[in-house]
């Protein structure tokens, strides 16, 4: 290795580590996400972990005809950088949150197909969902996604049965990685500590995966949310504009673990999910099923708590002030109560109660 190959070699682990320091900060931090000192540390961990990404593709770390065993232990950490920067891009608070989902969700599938290209894992990635303005009149492309209700029900007990599976998968997971981190140290084992990447990377895999439906949910909400603000009679485009009247903050940009994709443009993102109703009406039906409470009996249950709350702590203050009072001026009858008070603590002290037979 030449002397520039080292040296950006060691820059780029400098930066990885350093950026995975504050990474943990905000994981385990108990600051809200959205606090102003979090938002600055997830903005320095990604940028940190950019850097790191645009040194790995310089360096030509990483090829897509290559296998993990080819990869070397130290560098196997790397693999994390896509799915750390999305967990991350997810906590940023920003204007516009559909950029913030579609980032993350470039940065999940990317990890995904990495993983995937190197024969870490074997898992179906999702198709992403496109809108119906993307997918224009293509109604036998519609049709053929459409399916019967028996096939429906299959479907969704495949998906459940491949939910629980993941779910156990994470679980053995974790706490394989809870019982490794206490012996992995920079003097262990080469085959110990690949070992652990492996299985951190892993985790990381049914994380993303979970992540991913999460997203595609955020999106129709995002959507649905974006066209009741524009009354319904807008398209996507049209609600893009009129969202981003005013000055356009910087837009985030995905940062691919590919020499030639560094520079990538956010793409779109899938087919959509075709949901059975709407998010409005699925509120109003768990309303009249009694499930959810309505607006307006929520909002006069909370002011009678309040009011009742008030009325507690202003009879409270009352009887507080007036037992001062009483102290104050000598009382015969406060004093009286506070003496037997004494003399009974002084007939009973603490722990004098049943012993259970005990001397």
């Amino acid at each position: 290795m030449e002397e520039a190959d080292r040296e950006q070699d060691k820059k780029l682990r400098e930066i990885f580590e350093e950026g995975h320091v504050i990474y943990e900060e905000i994981l385990n931090t108990d600051q809200p996400t959205n606090s102003g000192d979090i938002q600055v540390k997830i903005r320095r961990a990604m940028k940190l972990f950019e850097d790191a990404t645009k040194l790995a593709s310089i360096t030509s770390m990483f090829s897509s005809n290559e296998s993990v065993e080819e990869v070397a232990t130290q560098d196997l950490q790397f693999f994390l950088l896509p799915s750390l920067l999305g967990n991350l891009t997810q906590k940023l608070s920003v204007t516009d949150r559909i950029e913030v989902v579609e980032t993350a969700d470039i940065y999940f599938r990317d990890f995904l197909q990495r993983c995937k290209d190197y024969g870490i894992t074997d898992v179906d990635i999702p198709q992403p969902n496109v809108s119906e303005e993307d997918n224009g009149d293509d109604t036998l492309a519609q049709s053929s996604r459409q399916l019967t209700p028996a096939q429906g029900l299959i479907a969704s007990a495949r998906n459940r049965a491949s939910k629980i599976e993941q779910f156990k998968e994470q679980k053995a997971l974790e706490a394989q990685l809870k019982a490794m981190k206490e012996n992995v140290t920079a003097n262990v084992d080469d085959e110990i500590k690949r070992k652990y990447y492996l299985t951190l990377i892993k985790c990381h895999i049914n994380e993303c995966l979970s992540e991913l439906d999460s997203l595609q949910s955020e999106k129709e909400i995002l959507k649905y949310m974006a066209k009741m603000r524009t009354g319904g009679s807008l398209s996507a485009n049209e609600i893009q504009d009129k969202l981003s009247k005013g000055p356009k903050p910087k837009p985030l940009k995905a940062i691919i673990l590919t020499k030639d994709e560094v520079q990538k443009k956010v793409f779109g993102a899938g087919y959509p999910s075709l949901p059975s109703m709407t998010v409005k009406e699925f509120y109003d039906q768990r309303v009249k099923d009694g499930i959810f409470p309505d607006a307006a009996t929520v909002q006069a249950r909370c002011l009678q708590d309040l009011a009742s709350q008030q009325n507690a702590e202003a009879i409270a203050d009352e009887e507080a002030a007036e037992s001062e009072r009483r102290v104050e001026e000598d009382d015969e009858e406060t004093l009286m109560r506070a003496r037997e008070m004494d003399e009974y603590k002084d007939n009973h002290r603490r722990g004098w109660g049943n012993r259970y037979n005990r001397s």
